[in-house]
Parts: C-alpha cells; sequence; structure tokens
C-alpha cells in the first residue's frame, strides 16, 4: 500500500512550541508522489484517502476514498500534466497535521493553452507513520 511515507521521509520538527515542516518533504510528497501518479494512474490515488477523507472538485464533494476516486476517474480528459507553481504548508492542529495550498497550470489532452488552478490539501498522520489526505479542494482559476 502506498503512502506518503514510502515517497518521502517526512519529518515534522518540534521546536520549543513552533513546529516547521521542511519543505523538501511538502514538495516531495506532491511534486514527486500525488501530481505525477494523477498524471499517470489517478485510480492509484485510492491509497491516499480513507472512508472519512473528502474531495471537493469545482464546488461538488464526495466523501470517501472509492468516490474519490470515482471522481477522478470520472473527469473528461485522457491526459493531464500538472505545473506546480507555488506550495506552501503549516501545521495543522494538535496531532501533527499539515495544510498544504498549491498553485499551477495545467495541461489536459491535446490543449496548447495551460489551465489556472488552485489545490488546498490538508494531511493528518495515520497513526502508523505515513499522512493521509483528509480534505482536498480542487479549483480552476479564470481570469
Amino acid at each position: 500500500m502506498a503512502s506518503f511515507q514510502d515517497v518521502a521521509n517526512v519529518r515534522v520538527f518540534e521546536t520549543s512550541s513552533i513546529i516547521l515542516i521542511s519543505p523538501f518533504a511538502t514538495r516531495a510528497i506532491h511534486d514527486e508522489f500525488y501530481y505525477n501518479q494523477f498524471d499517470a494512474d489517478r485510480t492509484q490515488l485510492a491509497t491516499l484517502y480513507r472512508e472519512n477523507s473528502m474531495l471537493t472538485f469545482e464546488s461538488a464533494s464526495v466523501l470517501g476514498a472509492g468516490a474519490i476516486v470515482e471522481k477522478l476517474k470520472s473527469l473528461p480528459f485522457e491526459k493531464v500534466k500538472h505545473q506546480v507553481s507555488t506550495l506552501d504548508a503549516q501545521p495543522s492542529g494538535e496531532h501533527g497535521g499539515i495544510l498544504i495550498l498549491i498553485t499551477g497550470a495545467l495541461l489536459v489532452d491535446e490543449e496548447q493553452r495551460p489551465m489556472n488552478y488552485s489545490q488546498a490539501f490538508q494531511l493528518l498522520p495515520d497513526g502508523a507513520g505515513s499522512y493521509f489526505i483528509f480534505n482536498d479542494v480542487f479549483k480552476l482559476v479564470f481570469g
């Protein structure tokens, strides 16, 4: 079963009461795994979600890993390539969660002009040393 821990040694450092998240870890999670996997085979993302995970894609929300994968499979394009422009991360909650905001551009199918997007993830520890996606919000940015 794939997990974020398998791909990047995600480390959350605690100094006094301030928690620092390695920028390398968050970039590795998304640039080197999530988006590469999304672009290659969206069905393989199921292991990153749980039954209490929620995806909101263009204002339509679905709950649960199975429903999320079905939604991702139903998207009206065959090929997609994500180009990440920015990635910001913050600690989220007292239990070691991570909030990630990404902006970038998408190239879909044979389209020559990229579409801008924004995506937010809330990652939570799974209790086994890895993280899972608890919340995922995706929005195309027009204008």
